[in-house]
Parts: structure tokens; C-alpha cells; sequence
């Protein structure tokens, strides 16, 4: 067994990227698979792969193959002395990554806003090799420091705040904790969204099945292992079959737009776990829309308000809809507008 200690330069880290850091050359799989059979302890205690770091926590690892350069570099921070050199950062497999840069939305010495798009994850892991922030570190060598504020899911597109500096993340990381900051997300959903329903205040369940892989269900409010969670709805567009929506939440739990939109009947366009599969496939061959192929899942963080970690000055960013999501917005727009023409007793052109 070894122990270390969580220096400053940990503080706020996840427990996977802290563990990823110090145990170079150890395959990422192994690594989740120590931490979901508890045999990595924080404080004598089992933790989770998110479980956020502080100074002073002790972390218990168990035995691993380790290089002899990663051996040294462990046993020379046995005690919790120094952080991790810049060439350290990332997953094991970081050195794969290949170096990409992101549509900026905002950049100062202090913090980075990005555009992400669908399908790349935030950071590797549980079966992906690499994500965002690997490929930022690998497109800036010589960036100190940058580190996630938060995280998006693979599918989601849309703003992803990074830390420049240690102090900007922990600004940025106790705004989201306490609440601070302002997220609004665009949605497209199945069916027509009812006027009526525009808070959803509905306890949420995360677990993880035998491969590891998280779901999260509805549950009741007095569930023992339910946390409150509140999104609050707002119709964009009515489209006939479908509804944009604007939704913000005020309580940032794990798949939480997703779980409540699909709880309340209407499932996001394209979501892969907990949508309408049968409608997915037909969207995603273009079956749905003659032509038109839409495969992933409808969506985007658009808009984020915080309070610069530095100025404390209010920031709000904007992030557009993909091209993809506004094309098919504008062909469910036309087919409505057909639709309406032809019950009014209007042949429509074409």
C-alpha cells in the first residue's frame, strides 16, 4: 500500500484525474476499476471517481505495476510535497491525445471558455482514451496550468469553462457549489411540451451498473438516496411534433435535464440513454426528415453566468446553436407550417 497526501496543487481535483496524474503508465481502466471495488480510500473512506479533493486528505492506493519513472515519481511525493510538472498532467494516455483547439468564447489569463461540441468527452476515462481538456494540454505545452471547472456529458455541446490558474478554479468550482453561477441549456424534445409545467422539482437517484457505466431515475422526495433537483422550463419554439425548450437548472446533478424532460414524457431528440430509441434511429437515418440525418442528441449548454474569479465582474457567454441543431429546427419549422396549411384546407407548394 501507498499513501499520499493532497497538497495545494490538488486541491479541488477529482479523485480519477488525481489518481490518473500519479499513476502514469497504469492503464485508465485499471485505475476506475480500483476506485468502483473501494480499494482506494480518501480519509480511510471509500470514495467515488468525482469525489473532489482537498488539502490534507489522505488517499490510499493500492498495490500497482507501476514504471520504475513513475515508481520514483511517486515515492518522491510520498509525503505530498510539490505537484505535478506540467509534462505530468492528463490520463495515461494524454501522450495519444492529439493536440486540439476548440472555438474560444472567452479567454484571459485567468480562464478559458469553450465551444464543445457533441460527442467528445470532457476528459478520458471509463473507456475513452482521451477528451477535451487532454487535447487543450497537448495543443498548449506551454499552459502551467488548466484544469476542467466543470463538466458536460459527451453528447451535450456547448459552453465548458477551464481554469488557467489554481486560484481561478477554486473561485469558479465554489461559485458552482454554492450556486452562483447561471446555466441554461436548449433542448429539443419529443411532443408538445404542455404550457403549464415549467418547474420540475424532482429527487434524483444516481447508481452505476457492473460495467460501471452511471444511470440515474427519478425518485420519490423522500427517498433515503434521492437529491433534490430543480430545472426550470421555458417554451422556445413549438415545431408540432417536437418542442425547443430553454431550460435552466438550479441544482447541477448528474444528467438531470435529461432524467427530468424523459420523466415528464417528453425525451430530448437523440438522447442516447434515456430517450425514445425507436424515434432516435428514425432521426438518425433520416427517416424522420426525408434527407436530413440527425445523430446526437439535441442538447447546448447556450448560456453561462458567473462572476470573474479576478474582477469579480458579472460575465455572461453565449454559445450559438450547431449548424446541425438549426437545420433541423428549420425543416420540423417547415413541416408544421405544412402541416397547418394542408388542415386548413391549403395545399401547400411542393
Amino acid at each position: 500500500m501507498r499513501h499520499l497526501v493532497v497538497d495545494e496543487a490538488g486541491e479541488g481535483q477529482r479523485l480519477d484525474n488525481f489518481l490518473l496524474r500519479h499513476l502514469k503508465g497504469v492503464p485508465k481502466t485499471h485505475v476506475y476499476r480500483v476506485i468502483r471495488s473501494g480499494e482506494v480510500r480518501v480519509n480511510k473512506g471509500r470514495a467515488a471517481a468525482d469525489t473532489r479533493l482537498a488539502p490534507g486528505d489522505l488517499v490510499r492506493l493500492p498495490p500497482v505495476r507501476l514504471s520504475d519513472a513513475a515508481a520514483q515519481r511517486l515515492d518522491g511525493r510520498s509525503d505530498g510535497a510539490g505537484g505535478p510538472r506540467p509534462d505530468d498532467t492528463g490520463a495515461a494516455a494524454a501522450g495519444q491525445a492529439p493536440p486540439r483547439e476548440f472555438p474560444v468564447l472567452f479567454e484571459d489569463e485567468h480562464l478559458l471558455a469553450i465551444d464543445k461540441p457533441a460527442g467528445v468527452a470532457v476528459h478520458g476515462g471509463s473507456g475513452v482514451s482521451f477528451g477535451v481538456i487532454e487535447q487543450l494540454r497537448r495543443a498548449r505545452p506551454a499552459a502551467r496550468f488548466l484544469e476542467l471547472v466543470h463538466r458536460l456529458d459527451k453528447e451535450t455541446s456547448g459552453i465548458l469553462l477551464l481554469a488557467k490558474k489554481r486560484s481561478a478554479l477554486v473561485a469558479l468550482q465554489d461559485q458552482f457549489r454554492a450556486r452562483d453561477t447561471g446555466k441554461t441549456y436548449a433542448a429539443l424534445v419529443l411532443g408538445a411540451w404542455p404550457a403549464r409545467l415549467k418547474v420540475i422539482d424532482v429527487a434524483l437517484h444516481k447508481t452505476l451498473d457492473a460495467r460501471g457505466e452511471r444511470h440515474v431515475r427519478a425518485v420519490a422526495a423522500d427517498h433515503p438516496d434521492g437529491q433534490r433537483s430543480i430545472s426550470l422550463v421555458r417554451i422556445v419554439q413549438p415545431l408540432g411534433e417536437a418542442t425547443l425548450l430553454d431550460v435552466t437548472i438550479k441544482t447541477g446533478r448528474t444528467h438531470q435535464i435529461r432524467v427530468h424532460l424523459s420523466q415528464a414524457g417528453h425525451p430530448i431528440v437523440g438522447d442516447p440513454k434515456y430517450g425514445d430509441f425507436a424515434r432516435n434511429r428514425q432521426f438518425a437515418r433520416g427517416e424522420a426528415l426525408p434527407g436530413l440525418r440527425f445523430e446526437r442528441m439535441f442538447l447546448h449548454a447556450r448560456e453561462l453566468a458567473f462572476d470573474h474569479p479576478a474582477s469579480g465582474e458579472r460575465i455572461t457567454l453565449a454559445a450559438p446553436l450547431p449548424p446541425e441543431c438549426t437545420q433541423l429546427i428549420a425543416r420540423l419549422g417547415d413541416r408544421g407550417q405544412a402541416d397547418a396549411g394542408r388542415s386548413d384546407g391549403v395545399i401547400a407548394p411542393g
